[in-house]
C-alpha cells in the first residue's frame, strides 16, 4: 500500500531541471551551486624577491633623478658639531619687585642684629617647607650615599657640615660627611670608597680615578675640576638682606638641590664617562673600540645621561662623530645606537639614519643589527620624532626597517614591538597632512613606498593581520591609495598587501564591507590599464572579494561603469595577447614568451571575476544576454589550447558554464549553443581532468535543450559520458550523470543507457558514492527512474544482477540507522542528514517501490521434456 506522498511521486513524469525559478531550501541552493554555478580559484600573483636592497626596486616607476639615492658617502664631517637642543615652550614667570625700606640715617644699629620680622604668609611657609623637603630628599633617592644612623656627637657635626654647605663651596657627601671638592679629592686618595649614584655606581679603583681625572683634556673636564666655585655670602647680612633671604628660601633650596645633583653628575662624568671617551680617542683596535662603545652606552644609561638635556652632550657627540670615519660596520652600529639614544635632530638625525640604512643594505649585517637591538632604536625614531620635520630621516629609517622585514628572523620581533601600529599611525598622519594641505608631497610618497613595502612583508603573519583588522587599517590603506593614485609604486605596494590579505576570509570580508574600495579599484584599472603588474593584482583582489560574497558582487556591479571597465580591460589584454603570440611565433625569444604569460595571467584572473559576478542572478542574466561578454569568452576558447593555457581555458569554460545556467530571453549562450558544443569537444578529448570536468558541466546545462541532446547522440558524446561514470572521480560522475539524466527525458534516447554498460555503471556509482554523497545518489536514482518509466519487468529493464543489487542498496540506504552512521562532524552530519531526507529518500523510496512491484522472486521452471 503506497502512502499519499508515494502516490504523488508515482504520478511524476520525469526528473529534469525546472525552467522556472521557485523558492528553494538552503540544501537545494547548495546542490544547484554544485551542479551549475561555482566560483574559481586562482594563484596569487607572484612577486619575485629583489636581488639588491634599495629604496626603490628595478620595477619602480620613479626615474633615478626623481628619487632619493640608495648609495651615498657618509663621513664625520657630514654631521653638525653642535646639535641643537629643542626649544622650551615654557614661559618664565615675571620676577616680583619688592621695594626696600630705607634705613634712618640717625639710627645706629648693629648691622648683624636682626630686625623684627613681619608675620610670614602661610603659603610661603608651605613653599619653604616643600623646598626643604625636596632638598633633604636627595640622599634618600640615591643621588648621594644613603644616610646612616649617627650617634648624637656625630649628628651635630653633620648638621654643621650641612650649614657650611649652604655658605661655602659646592659640597660632596662622603660617608655621611660633607666636603668641598678640593678636600674630597684628598680624602679619596687616602680613603678609597665606592661611589653611589642612584644605586648604580660601580666600585672604582683609586689609581684609575685620579690618573684619568688628572690627565683629562680640558674640554672633557667638569667645572669642578677647573676650580670653579660658587660664591656665597659669608658676612652677616643687613636687616633688608635677611628679609630678602627669608622671602627667597625656596629659590635657595632649589638651587642647592641642583648644585648637589650637578656635583654628583660631575663626579660621575669624570670617573665613569671621561675614561671611556679617552679610551675611544686613543684606541686603535676596532674590537676594543666596539667594547668601549657598549660600555659607554651602559654608563650613560646608568647615569641618566641619555636624551637631549645632558649638558655635555655636544662634547660626547663630537667624539662619536669622529669615529664614523673608521668605516667599520659593527662599530658604526654601536655609534648609531648611542647617537640615537642622545636624541639628535634634523641633519644629524638624517645622517645617523642614513648610516644605519647603508649598513642594513648588506644581508650579512642582519645578525649584527639584531644583536645590537637596532630595530628598537629605529622604531623609537618613528614613534617619537616629528614626521613633517624629519621626512627624509624617516625615509632612510623606514628603508632599513623594510630590508629587515624581508628577513623572516625579524618578523616576530617586529610584530611584538608594535611595528604594525607604528606604521599605520604614520600612514594616518600622512593622510591627515595630505587632506589638510590638499596636495601630495614627493617626500611623503617616497616614504609611503617604504612603509607599504614593509607592511607587505609583515602581513604574512596571522598576528599582524589580526592587528591590522583591530585598528581598522584597511580603510586607511584605501584612503592613501586614493590620495596617491598618481604614484604607481605606492598603489602597487598596497595592491600587493590586499592581494595577500584577501586570500584570508576575515580580511576579505573586512575589505568587501568597505564600500568605497570598489570605485577605487575601478579608477585604478582605468588609469593603469596597460600596467600589468598593478592590474593583475587589482583584478585578483576583485576576484577574491566576489568569490563568496553575493553582496560584494551586487555592490561592485552597481558601481558606475563596472562591467564596461572589465570588458574594456579584457579587450586590451586580448589584443596584447594576440600580438605577443604572433611575435613569439616569429622570434621565439624567451622575453616574448614571458610577456605573453603575464598577459595571459591578467586574462585568467579577469575571467575569474566575470565567473564570480555571473553567480549573482541579476548580474548573471544580464551578462548572459550581453554579446560583449560572451563574444570574448568564445574567442578565447577558439584560439587557446588547454595544453598551452590551462588555467585561462578552464576559467573561461567555467564562466560559460555559469552563464549557461540562466534560461533567459535573448541569451547569447542559447543562440550560440551548438557552436559552444563544438568548442567543448576538444576539451572532452583532452588529457586534462579539470578541463573535462568543466566541459561536462557546460553540457549538463546545455543538454536541457533538445538540439543539444541530438548533438550529443550524433557526436557519440553520450558514450563518453557513460565511460566517465567509471572514472571513480566523484565530481565527474556527478556531472556526467546530470547529462545522462537530461538525455533520458527524451523517450527515444533512453536506450543509450544500455550501450557501454550504462546501467551497471550507474549502479556502481550508487554503491561507491551513495553513503557519502546523497546528491549524487539522488541523481542516479532520478536517471534510473526516467529510464524505467515504461517498465513491465524489472529484470528485463535493468537486468537480473543489477536489479538484485539495486534492491539491496536501496533498502540499506533507506534505513536511517545504516545510512547515517555518524562518520562526520556535527555540522556536516546535519547537512548530510538534510540531503538524505530532502533529496535522496523521496526518490529512492519511489524507485524501490517501482522495482519491487515489477519484480518476481519465483524461479522459472525448466521446459518439460517430450
Amino acid at each position: 500500500m503506497l502512502s499519499p506522498n508515494d502516490k504523488k511521486l508515482e504520478k511524476l513524469d520525469l526528473f529534469y531541471r525546472p525552467s522556472t525559478a521557485k523558492p528553494k531550501t538552503s540544501a537545494e541552493i547548495i546542490s544547484e551551486a554544485r551542479n551549475a554555478l561555482r566560483t574559481i580559484r586562482t594563484q596569487r600573483p607572484f612577486t619575485p624577491q629583489e636581488d639588491q636592497r634599495k629604496l626603490f626596486g628595478p620595477a619602480s616607476s620613479r626615474t633615478p633623478e626623481n628619487r632619493p639615492p640608495s648609495s651615498f658617502s657618509l663621513h664625520a664631517s657630514s654631521f653638525e658639531s653642535s646639535d641643537p637642543r629643542p626649544i622650551s615652550g615654557t614661559r618664565l614667570s615675571p620676577l616680583e619687585l619688592k621695594p626696600k625700606a630705607l634705613a634712618s640715617p640717625t639710627t645706629k644699629e648693629d648691622p648683624c642684629l636682626p630686625l623684627p620680622k613681619p608675620p610670614v604668609d602661610p603659603v610661603k611657609i608651605r613653599r619653604v617647607s616643600s623646598a626643604r623637603a625636596r632638598f633633604f630628599r636627595v640622599a634618600s633617592q640615591g643621588a648621594l650615599l644613603p644616610d646612616r644612623t649617627l650617634p648624637p656627637t656625630e649628628r651635630k657635626n653633620t648638621v654643621e657640615s650641612k650649614e657650611r654647605g649652604l655658605m661655602g663651596n659646592s659640597m660632596v657627601k662622603i660617608n655621611g660627611t660633607y666636603l668641598t671638592e678640593s678636600n674630597a679629592i684628598g680624602h679619596l686618595k687616602s680613603h678609597p670608597l665606592q661611589l653611589t649614584y642612584d644605586g648604580a655606581f660601580n666600585e672604582i679603583k683609586e689609581q684609575e680615578i685620579f690618573k684619568e681625572a688628572t690627565s683629562l683634556p680640558s674640554h672633557l673636564r667638569s667645572r669642578g675640576d677647573q676650580g670653579k666655585t660658587r660664591l656665597r655670602a659669608s658676612s652677616c647680612p643687613n636687616s633688608p638682606d635677611l628679609s630678602r633671604l627669608e622671602t627667597k628660601a625656596v629659590s635657595k633650596a632649589d638651587l642647592q638641590e641642583k648644585d648637589t645633583e650637578t656635583d654628583v653628575k660631575d663626579i660621575f662624568w669624570n670617573t665613569r664617562i671621561v675614561p671611556i671617551l679617552h679610551e675611544l680617542e686613543k684606541e686603535e683596535n676596532v674590537e676594543m673600540v666596539c667594547a668601549a662603545c657598549t660600555q659607554l652606552h651602559h654608563a650613560l644609561e646608568e647615569g641618566n645621561m641619555l636624551g637631549n638635556k645632558f649638558k655635555r652632550r655636544n662634547t660626547l657627540l663630537k667624539t662619536l662623530y669622529k669615529l664614523v670615519d673608521v668605516g667599520s660596520d659593527p662599530l658604526s652600529l654601536k655609534l648609531a645606537k648611542i647617537i640615537l639614544a642622545l636624541k639628535v635632530s634634523r641633519k644629524n638625525l638624517l645622517n645617523v639614519c642614513k648610516l644605519i640604512f647603508k649598513i642594513s643594505r648588506s644581508e650579512k649585517n642582519d645578525s649584527l643589527i639584531q644583536n645590537d637591538s637596532i630595530l628598537e632604536s629605529l622604531l623609537e625614531v618613528l614613534r617619537s620624532e616629528d614626521l613633517q620635520t624629519n621626512t627624509e630621516a624617516f625615509l632612510y629609517c623606514m628603508g632599513a626597517i623594510k630590508f629587515l622585514s624581508g628577513n623572516s628572523g625579524f618578523l616576530n620581533e617586529m610584530i611584538s614591538k608594535d611595528t604594525v601600529e607604528i606604521l599605520m599611525n604614520l600612514i594616518k598622519q600622512i593622510n591627515e597632512n595630505t587632506k589638510k594641505c590638499g596636495a601630495c608631497f614627493p617626500n611623503s610618497g617616497h616614504l609611503l613606498v617604504q612603509v607599504t613595502a614593509t607592511l607587505r612583508n609583515l602581513v604574512d603573519s596571522p598576528l599582524a593581520r589580526r592587528k591590522l583588522l583591530s585598528i581598522s587599517g584597511l580603510p586607511q590603506l584605501c584612503t592613501v591609495m586614493g590620495q596617491y593614485m598618481d604614484d604607481k609604486d605606492v598603489c602597487t605596494n598596497i595592491a600587493r598587501i590586499f592581494s595577500k590579505l584577501t586570500s584570508y576570509h576575515d580580511c576579505c570580508v573586512a575589505l568587501a564591507n568597505y564600500s568605497r574600495c570598489y570605485a577605487l579599484f575601478l579608477n585604478l584599472i582605468n588609469k593603469y590599464q596597460k600596467k600589468q603588474d598593478l592590474i593583475v593584482r587589482i583584478v585578483f583582489i576583485l576576484g577574491n572579494l566576489t568569490a563568496k560574497n553575493n553582496q560584494a558582487r551586487e555592490q561592485f556591479s552597481k558601481e558606475k561603469g563596472s562591467l564596461p571597465t572589465l570588458l574594456a580591460l579584457f579587450r586590451t589584454f586580448s589584443k596584447l595577447d594576440l600580438r605577443a603570440e604572433k611575435q613569439e611565433g616569429e622570434e621565439g625569444e624567451p622575453p616574448k614568451a614571458q610577456a605573453q604569460a603575464q598577459v595571459e595571467d591578467v586574462l585568467t584572473k579577469l575571467t575569474r571575476v566575470l565567473a564570480n559576478l555571473a553567480i549573482h542572478p541579476g548580474v548573471g542574466q544580464a551578462m548572459a544576454a550581453n554579446p560583449h561578454v560572451v563574444g570574448p569568452l568564445l574567442a578565447t576558447l577558439e584560439y587557446k589550447s588547454i595544453d598551452d593555457c590551462e588555467e585561462l581555458v578552464i576559467n573561461t569554460t567555467a564562466t560559460i558554464n555559469n552563464l549557461s545556467y540562466y534560461q533567459v530571453k535573448n541569451s547569447i549562450i542559447q543562440d550560440k549553443k551548438l557552436y559552444i558544443a563544438e568548442l567543448l569537444l576538444k576539451l572532452l578529448v583532452s588529457n586534462n581532468t579539470d578541463g573535462i570536468l568543466e566541459a561536462v558541466r557546460v553540457f549538463g546545462n546545455l543538454s536541457q535543450d533538445r538540439d543539444i541532446c541530438d548533438f550529443i547522440v550524433q557526436k557519440n558524446v553520450h558514450k563518453f559520458m557513460i565511460a566517465l561514470l567509471g572514472a571513480k572521480h566523484q565530481d565527474i560522475c556527478f556531472s556526467a550523470c546530470g547529462v545522462l539524466l537530461n538525455l533520458t527525458v527524451d523517450k527515444d534516447k533512453r536506450v543509450i543507457l544500455k550501450e557501454g554498460g550504462g546501467i551497471k555503471k550507474l549502479v556502481d556509482c550508487l554503491r561507491d558514492f551513495g553513503p557519502t554523497d546523497w546528491q549524487l545518489a539522488c541523481l542516479v536514482c532520478k536517471t534510473l527512474w526516467n529510464f524505467s518509466e515504461n517498465i513491465t519487468n524489472a529484470s528485463s529493464c535493468f537486468g537480473d544482477e543489477d536489479t538484485n543489487t539495486l534492491l539491496v542498496l536501496l533498502s540499506s540506504f533507506l534505513d536511517e540507522d545504516l545510512a547515517l552512521d555518524g562518520r562526520f562532524d556535527q555540522d556536516l552530519k546535519n547537512y548530510h542528514k538534510l540531503q538524505w531526507e530532502t533529496e535522496f529518500k523521496p526518490v529512492a523510496q519511489q524507485l524501490l517501490n517501482r522495482i519491487q512491484s515489477h519484480h518476481t522472486f519465483l524461479e522459472a521452471l525448466p521446459s518439460p521434456a517430450f
